[in-house]
């Protein structure tokens, strides 16, 4: 039997068999609904290389299987809030874009209930929400490069905090998963139930005005995106990504000034890059502290539970990584409030000058127009040790092969310019110390102003050669 077959099995083996069963296990008293919603779900949370869903598929099948599941809101973040007031109740928003892979698993776990966090879900009102269109930017400011966020509400707007992380484009257990999700719903729901001695701490959980208040409202997607999905038309084409919306807050300013910013080009750091390792099954709890790192200088101990950062209460890592978000890339200093065995204790984490560079581009989605800004549509990789040695590069000197060549305009300046797949480039510029992609975009869009040449010398079979190509307006 195939993987299919098993997993088919699996789950009905695991149906109530009878109206009554199903009644006390779901509360749901017609047993058809399950079983058909259950086969629903089945097939549409496959991937689309197995059934051939297209994208427009998957954005309707997902429609459908909640049409079929109690307690939820679909697309109505209004309704949500709403209900909250009636209620009493706090709102759970999950932003899911569907026709990302990547947390597909933990997603699945949410929307079928999984033991761990059904009965915490009842206490919720809660709302999936599958693009960002018509959503108020002053209430969701999160990391646009997830596929998968959970942002928690009181009725009034306050936030409570942030669910979702990803540091990598594929691997996500080491930053999510159920029993984490778990933690930080319970922390919610203390925080809600002590709303108003905490509310002063949540203040700071909300951002910055942003430059418009509705996605579609950007510049780059006026005419081409409403507030509302087209569901009697190509709906997958109607949908504004999470990612559009970060790639649209740095077009806003890349046109303006020609330059990015750190604070821009480098959203929500993750704190490993401070060696702070996370437990991503707990809410804020540290499982490991790198040797000779920021947070081992800081005196920081695996174990350590944070309590509050920036006086702010984080239920998550992504709570973290939205202090960090809004720190300086200067030189400056934060405050960690940790529990160790049961006594709460101040610690100070003092950071470098450019401490956000520290972090990794090269997973994120709105890299890709990045790339085409600052590299003419280059997708760069590091050589391992073993490569480097073959082709006699030393180590800590520049060695980047190109793995992809945008072909299309705007994307296909380095293949106007005649780079090809698996050259490897040696030098960019001046520099031949810059040894990730992440650190040649930041040194491009730092350095080089619209017009000016970008040069590049790389290595084809053995032979060096020279390339360029000039760094667009916009």
């Amino acid at each position: 039997m195939d993987s299919l077959g098993k997993r088919a099995v699996r789950l009905m083996a695991h149906l109530p068999r009878t109206d009554a069963e199903m009644e006390r296990q779901y509360g749901v008293p017609n047993m058809l609904r399950l079983v058909t919603w259950h086969l629903i779900s089945l097939f549409a949370c496959l991937p689309a290389s197995v059934l051939g869903q297209t994208r427009e598929e998957k954005v309707r099948n997902d429609l459908a299987r909640f049409q079929l599941l109690d307690g939820w809101l679909y697309n109505n973040i209004e309704q949500g809030f709403l209900d909250a007031k009636k209620s009493g109740k706090p709102v759970m928003v999950v932003l899911r874009c569907v026709p990302c892979e990547e947390c597909v698993k933990l997603d699945d776990d949410v929307i079928e209930q999984h033991p761990t966090i059904r009965t915490l879900l009842g206490r919720f009102v809660r709302v999936r929400q599958i693009a960002t269109n018509g959503i108020d930017l002053r209430k969701f400011q999160f990391d646009y490069d997830q596929s998968f966020t959970v942002m928690f509400f009181n009725a009034d707007g306050t936030i409570y905090g942030r669910y979702g992380t990803r540091s990598h484009r594929t691997e996500w257990v080491n930053d999510v998963s159920v029993e984490g999700l778990a933690k930080a719903m319970s922390a919610v729901l203390k925080l809600h139930e002590n709303f108003d001695q905490v509310r002063p701490s949540l203040a700071a959980k909300t951002g910055r005005e942003p430059p418009v208040q509705r996605p579609e409202q950007f510049p780059n997607h006026v005419g081409r995106f409403a507030s509302k999905l087209d569901y009697e038309g190509k709906v997958d084409r109607s949908c504004i990504h999470c990612h559009q919306v970060g790639e649209s807050l740095r077009d806003v300013v890349f046109k303006r000034d020609g330059r990015l910013s750190d604070e821009l080009l480098f959203p929500y750091p993750h704190p490993k890059i401070l060696g702070l390792m996370m437990d991503p099954k707990e809410a804020a709890t540290i499982r490991d502290v790198l040797p000779r790192s920021i947070a081992e200088r800081s005196g920081l101990r695996p174990g350590d539970r944070i309590v509050a950062i920036e006086d702010q209460p984080p239920i998550s890592i992504a709570d973290l990584q939205w202090v960090l978000h809004h720190l300086p890339n200067t030189s400056t200093r934060f405050q960690v409030r940790i529990d160790r065995d049961n006594q709460q204790l101040d610690r100070y984490v003092d950071l470098p000058d450019d401490w956000k560079a520290l972090d990794d581009l090269s997973w994120r989605a709105t890299t890709w127009e990045l790339r085409r800004i600052a590299l003419g549509g280059l997708l760069l990789k590091e050589l391992s040790n073993e490569e480097r040695a073959s082709l006699s590069i030393p180590k800590n000197t520049m060695a980047l092969r190109v793995e992809h060549v945008g072909k299309y305009p705007p994307h296909n300046e380095a293949d106007k310019a005649g780079v090809q797949t698996n050259d490897i480039v040696v030098q960019f510029l001046d520099r031949s110390d810059l040894l990730r992609e992440t650190d040649v975009i930041r040194h491009s869009l730092h350095n080089i102003r619209p017009n000016d040449a970008i040069r590049v010398e790389l290595l084809r079979q053995g032979r060096k050669i020279s390339a360029s190509w000039k760094k667009p307006k916009s």
